[in-house]
């Protein structure tokens, strides 16, 4: 078995080198969106740093053994490269300059060279199931055609991993200027770096595989920390304080380095620093040494803001009072993380939580009230200890939480800081803000909390009219976030109907009221289809139920589904679900009224509802919330034909054709003045893809790309993607 490892950029890896072939026995493209939204935040943050490489992996490839043949299949990798390649693809479609995105184009498709033998080919094949819809959609660069499908429209979970990670990544690079673009483009493929290894032994390369992800329990950097921190404390004190250590760090299990990356911006607050547990020895355990010692860095640092990290990801494992533990589990809401430096920080400064010189202090107490006897964990040490199956949020215990208790002064300040850590965490969220954006304003509250500045004089808490403009956009239109942010949304909602924190069952899921397909006897069959269109993908269109999707597929009239959707006594413990029993019919006056509903109670529970000059922002129209705002451009939303009307690239009245040569087969379609598409056959539809469907009796690939203006043969996804790139600069 001959076996090679070479470190090279991406520029290399996407190259004639390789032609990347995903295996029929790896699983599908299973990442979602909350992986590419990390993996793009990683590589912008990386890309401010132009002066370090950033390393993405390793590849482990298995070719035939001939040095000519380029062909490799995938072992390990493909999330990586399949996510590149829509990354790569994206900036492609953004890019205006024809000589660079030919150089980006170059990336994703091998150019046929007849001198050489080589045909055209895109660099990564995906399995067959979904290699077609990855080339036409991604490779190919029919992006328009891909944000116009619908769920219906896709035949796999990885056709729909595809779909939404391309709309999350086009939607966070879309917030980038064109030169922070091309630049993040070049620092792309020449500064990020990924080792391949490559063998002609298929059985070879599963043994390479084990080896690298599963066997041996190598030196973490928190090893090495824990090692400089021991050495640094005499002899006599080194078992004590190396016991002291483990206790602290013993409950985070395998989310130590997690804990560091959130500390180092707790103690040392950078929007600059790199996110690295190496990077805190560097930056914050060396400067602390150079003014303290390593006994007080345990006591004063480690063990108080270990212990509070736990409390904040354990919030049920300790008898914490009730509010205190509805933030922190509302906080933990969130798939973003940056507000979990601020937590702990607040829980050790404000709340007190931690331990002082070489005795114990819990909240509420003070040093003098600290003893030995105090001590609540092993050894005598006095670090409180989650019970060991209290791993989650709303877990039985079979122990008895550990007691944390504050002063009412602290108790009441602790509260306001979650308060106003949740609102900005949301406001930011939902506006979609970047990991870089959201760790500035951390930063600036962290910042703001050290001097002693209470939540409403503090600049990283307020919320801007922007902010809440951009953010209330995203709540009125179609819901552009994942399912996490979703069901926050609905759970926010309902708290702020109920006027308290509902009580949360084990599992609830997000669903939608419309059904997705519609039978000739539905209760909606009479709604028009773009109206069930406009509707899909609203906040007023779902609600959260112990079923689920699956369960509610083949039910398309409303009795049935209301009737499934509160059948439960835990999904009816949510007002905004026990409403739809009192509902005799669903009409899209209904739905309208549902969606201003929700809509008024979020922007209310996180106070974004009016702007400095009193304004309803929820009674303005979207166009005027998002006239101005970066943050709140097109993005990867779907595109009307009304909105390509209105900016005078389709005209009214004109005629668009759909030939198929090979088959003797051609569509008309007429450009209506409601902004929707006229067949032959009179029947109209707010798509080009649902137009597409109804001509042709099935769902048509890439229908943005089938249609022409009979006028000149223009592409109309070539008139989508000009609207687009318009909403960009």
């Amino acid at each position: 078995m001959a076996i090679s490892a070479n470190e090279k950029p991406l520029g290399k890896v996407f190259s004639t080198d390789y032609q990347f072939v995903i295996p029929a026995f790896q699983r599908a493209y299973s990442w979602h969106v909350e992986h590419m939204l990390q993996l793009v935040d990683d590589l912008r943050d990386a890309s401010e740093h132009p002066d370090h490489p950033y390393f993405l992996g390793s590849l482990i490839l298995v070719g035939d053994g001939d040095p000519h043949n380029r062909v490799f299949q995938v072992i390990d990798g493909q999330q990586r490269l399949t996510s590149l390649t829509i990354i790569i693809a994206i900036l492609r479609a953004m890019e205006t300059d024809h000589d660079l995105s030919d150089n980006l184009n170059a990336l994703i498709l091998e150019e046929g060279n007849r001198l050489f033998g080589r045909a055209a080919e895109p660099r990564l094949t995906l399995r067959e199931r979904d290699a077609e819809f990855f080339r036409d959609y991604v490779q190919e660069g029919n992006l328009e055609g891909l944000f116009d499908l619908r769920d219906t429209d896709l035949e796999s979970n990885a056709q729909r991993n595809i779909m939404q990670n391309t709309k999350a990544a086009y939607d966070a690079l879309s917030s980038l200027t064109q030169d922070e673009r091309r630049y993040f483009a070049s620092y792309l493929v020449s500064n990020v770096l990924m080792i391949i290894v490559t063998t002609n032994d298929l059985a070879g390369a599963h043994r390479i595989f084990d080896v690298m992800n599963m066997r041996g329990m190598p030196l973490t950097p928190s090893d090495g920390l824990k090692a400089k921190a021991i050495s640094a404390i005499d002899i006599a004190d080194r078992d004590h304080y190396g016991r002291r250590w483990d206790n602290a760090v013993d409950p985070l299990g395998n989310n130590i380095e997690t804990f560091f990356n959130d500390l180092l911006l707790s103690i040392s607050p950078k929007k600059s620093h790199r996110m690295i547990l190496d990077g805190f020895q560097s930056k914050a355990f060396d400067a602390y040494l150079e003014k303290n010692t390593a006994v007080e860095f345990i006591n004063n640092i480690l063990v108080p803001y270990a212990t509070a990290w736990t409390i904040i990801n354990q919030p049920h494992a300790y008898d914490l009072p009730q509010e205190v533990t509805e933030w922190l589990v509302r906080l933990d809401d969130f798939p973003t993380t940056e507000w979990k430096s601020v937590a702990i920080w607040a829980l050790v400064n404000i709340g007190k939580v931690g331990i002082i010189g070489s005795g114990t202090m819990t909240a509420g107490q003070t040093p003098q009230d600290s003893s030995p006897a105090d001590a609540s964990g092993p050894s005598g040490d006095g670090i409180p200890q989650p019970p060991r199956n209290g791993r989650h949020a709303g877990a039985r215990h079979s122990h008895v939480p550990q007691t944390i208790t504050f002063r009412p002064k602290d108790q009441e300040q602790l509260i306001r800081v979650l308060c106003a850590l949740e609102r900005a965490t949301g406001v930011d969220n939902l506006s979609r803000a970047s990991s870089s954006q959201r760790r500035q304003r951390v930063v600036q509250i962290l910042k703001d909390l050290d001097h002693g500045r209470k939540p409403k004089k503090s600049t990283g808490f307020s919320v801007s009219d922007e902010d809440r403009k951009t953010a209330l956009a995203r709540l009125r239109g179609e819901m552009q976030v994942n399912d996490t942010m979703k069901k926050l949304l609905l759970l926010r909602a309902n708290d702020a109907k109920n006027g308290s924190p509902v009580v949360r069952p084990r599992s609830i899921n997000v669903v939608r009221i419309l059904p997705e397909k519609i039978g000739p006897n539905s209760s909606f069959v009479t709604w028009p289809e773009s109206t069930r269109d406009l509707w899909t993908d609203r906040i007023g269109n779902m609600v959260l139920s112990a079923a689920n999707e699956q369960q509610l597929a083949k039910l398309d009239s409303f009795t049935e589904r209301e009737e499934r959707l509160t059948e439960a006594p835990r999904s009816r413990r949510f007002p905004l679900t026990e409403d739809l029993r009192s509902v005799a019919a669903m009409t899209p006056d209904v739905l309208e009224r549902r969606q201003e509903e929700i809509v008024h109670l979020v922007a209310e529970f996180w106070d974004i509802r009016f702007d400095a000059d009193n304004v309803d922002l929820t009674s303005v129209s979207e166009d005027t919330l998002t006239r101005g705002s970066r943050r709140a451009s097109q993005g990867s939303k779907r595109i009307t034909i009304m909105q390509v009307i209105d900016a005078g690239l389709l005209v009214p009245g004109e005629k668009l054709v759909w030939k198929r040569p090979r088959l003797g087969q051609e569509w008309f379609a007429t450009v209506t003045n409601d902004g929707r598409l006229r067949l032959e056959d009179g029947s109209e539809h707010a798509s080009p893809t649902a137009a597409a469907k109804a001509a042709s009796g099935k769902a048509a690939g890439a229908a943005l790309n089938v249609w022409r203006r009979v006028s000149n043969g223009q592409k109309l996804s070539d008139v989508w993607q000009t609207y687009r790139l318009n909403t960009l600069k």
